[in-house]
């Protein structure tokens, strides 16, 4: 059963970008609730659950599957992106203006996602150091990271092309 909630019920044995797959269900439910106008408190309260059920999933699940796979970063392991990705969007529907349309909200959910799938691969300073602490904590600690830099690039985007 812990192996199963770290792979994010079976994403993470997805055979082609397991991360990708983890990281899609927070933007879906994202874009989702946006398009359906949800206000922007029960929105942010929505990312914080899936934030923490994804840490939880990660920190408790990832040791199981540790042990099974062999190595200390098991590829199949998803539950962290699927936290990251959340924390990318998390504060966004607080900084979103409230007339946004169905083109922007899609713009902003397509490049959020892309922005985190961008900084979690590549790991700039010092999102790769962070790798290093013991079991579930290094495999999450390393994407929550690279949620919090893909949503300031995100809000920077927003206040560019969308907010002006």
């Amino acid at each position: 059963m812990k192996r199963l909630l770290a792979t994010c019920l079976g994403l993470g044995w997805m055979p082609v970008a397991p991360g990708t797959w983890g990281s899609a269900p927070p933007a879906v439910v994202f874009g989702i609730l946006l398009w359906l106008h949800v206000p922007a408190a029960a929105l942010t309260a929505v990312m914080a659950v899936l934030v923490l059920a994804g840490a939880v999933a990660c920190v408790t699940c990832a040791p199981a599957a540790i042990s099974i796979v062999g190595k200390t970063d098991p590829g199949e392991v998803v539950a962290d992106e699927f936290a990251g990705q959340a924390v990318a969007f998390l504060l966004m529907p607080l900084l979103l203006p409230a007339d946004l349309s169905v083109k922007q909200g899609c713009f902003v959910t397509g490049l959020g996602f892309l922005l985190f799938r961008v900084f979690d691969i590549t790991k700039p300073w010092p999102i790769k150091k962070l790798e290093h602490f013991p079991d579930g904590w290094g495999i999450l600690a390393d994407d929550l990271l690279a949620g919090v830099y893909a949503a300031v690039v995100l809000y920077v985007c927003v206040r560019l092309w969308i907010v002006g």
